[in-house]
């Protein structure tokens, strides 16, 4: 079964599914294969749920011409996506960073929704099956694509752009995240540039937060920059305040004045400036920027402000490393309010410097006054502090109900293992 001959498959079934619990009609169904499981069992299976076609890799059902035997199945879905990438000429704009690139994709796809036919990474499907995925998603009536690239480890980024080719990226910025996998702070400023070294190449365009210096180096040799920050670029702005929600000035490139969001924390401020310099690059009128990015409310765990009770949640627990829970700590610390409660979850990813990170949040936390800290899991076990202690979530929550808070800010925090949501879900507070 080659490409090509798949693809006119594909044209006729344009919906691709991975799970068989998520069968529509007439799907095509990719048997991928994993440590724990095996597609290929389940193509009958598929079949018979409805799915037009199945790929498979291994011999299941030779006289079933339903059934396309490929070499390997991950292989012909990301062979498949960029076959498909290859018969549009548009905007492919690439996202990847440590921290911030699914909020920043999610401010500049609305942005650019509000004025072209965008299509753009949904959720968090952002590996090397999500991104396929979502570049099978992309319609032929797109005028752009938005897609969001997340890695552990160095290639990686290197590998989605094969089949990504990405025309614009941007990195919103190399913190201390997945330090395991690059191998400290340069490996991940070596990882994430791997999207610039594919632009470079290729005469793609960059946009870059130019407060960050390494973010400059990063970028030269690439044949366009758009620079956006709050002193330096075709774009600036600064922070009015973030009480709790942050509101921006726009100082130049824009007759916008301000931009009054409902994002927490000051950290928003470039994948908000990120937002509009998108915007105005690509000619989306103000009015449509302002209006967009006004009107966007975050969800899913990543910086969401919920009111429960007398009290105000802020619930940040999608993702954490190091660089993301200092921004929050040092943020939730300058809300003015009396009664502010910190429940942090540990911190995933960090090989040999965990211990010294999980230490370092923790040296940070005792430099301001707090109603209460309450740290969770992992390495925080294993470091002096004198706040409690609980070993997971479900601890945290059966905790959290029984204090009966009022008139207290709260904020939520962890690496997604951790689930620190859970703290605010109902369940019997034994």
């Amino acid at each position: 079964m080659n490409i090509e001959h798949l693809y006119q498959l594909y044209l006729h079934h344009p919906s691709v599914q991975t799970d068989t619990r998520k069968l529509r009609e007439g799907d095509l169904f990719f048997a991928l294969k994993g440590p724990n499981f095996n597609g290929n069992q389940f193509a009958l299976q598929a079949l018979k749920a409805g799915a037009a076609y199945a790929v498979i890799d291994e011999p299941v059902d030779p006289s079933n011409d339903r059934l396309l035997l490929v070499e390997d199945v991950l292989t012909a879905l990301q062979q498949l996506a960029k076959y498909h990438r290859q018969q549009f000429n548009i905007p492919f704009i690439a996202i990847t960073g440590s921290n911030g690139k699914t909020t920043t994709k999610e401010l500049v796809s609305t942005v650019l929704a509000s004025h072209y036919t965008t299509y753009t990474t949904q959720g968090n499907l952002n590996n090397h099956i999500g991104i396929p995925i979502t570049l099978l998603n992309v319609k032929k009536d797109a005028e752009m694509a938005v897609i969001e690239m997340g890695a552990n480890h160095q290639k990686e980024i290197a590998s989605y752009c094969e089949y990504v080719m990405p025309t614009h990226g941007i990195i919103t910025n190399c913190g201390k995240a997945h330090l395991e996998g690059f191998g400290g702070v340069e490996g991940v400023r070596k990882g994430k540039g791997e999207l610039f070294d594919y632009l470079r190449a290729n005469n793609g365009a960059a946009f870059i937060f130019s407060d960050y210096d390494y973010l400059q180096s990063m970028s030269n040799g690439i044949s366009a920059v758009f620079k956006y920050g709050t002193q330096e670029g075709q774009l600036t702005g600064e922070v009015i305040t973030s009480e709790p929600f942050l509101d921006i000035r726009l100082t130049k490139g824009t007759s916008l004045e301000q931009l009054n969001t409902h994002l927490v924390g000051e950290y928003n401020l470039p994948n908000v400036l990120c937002a509009v310099a998108i915007g105005k690059y690509f000619n989306v009128p103000d009015e449509k920027i302002k209006t967009a990015i006004e009107g966007y409310v975050p969800s899913n765990s990543r910086s969401q402000m919920i009111e429960k009770e007398s009290n105000q949640v802020i619930l940040d627990a999608y993702n954490a490393n190091p660089s993301s829970m200092k921004a929050a700590i040092e943020n939730f610390a300058k809300i003015k309010a009396s009664n502010k409660v910190l429940m942090l979850g540990a911190m995933m990813e960090l090989g040999d410097e965990s211990i010294a990170e999980h230490q370092a949040i923790i040296d940070l936390i005792k430099q301001y006054e707090w109603k209460a800290v309450v740290l969770v899991g992992g390495d925080y076990e294993k470091v002096q502090h004198p706040f409690i202690y609980l070993s997971s979530s479900i601890e945290a929550r059966h905790w959290y109900q029984h204090q009966q808070f009022t008139n207290t800010y709260i904020l939520i925090k962890g690496s997604r293992s951790m689930k620190m949501e859970t703290v605010l879900e109902s369940g019997t507070a034994a």
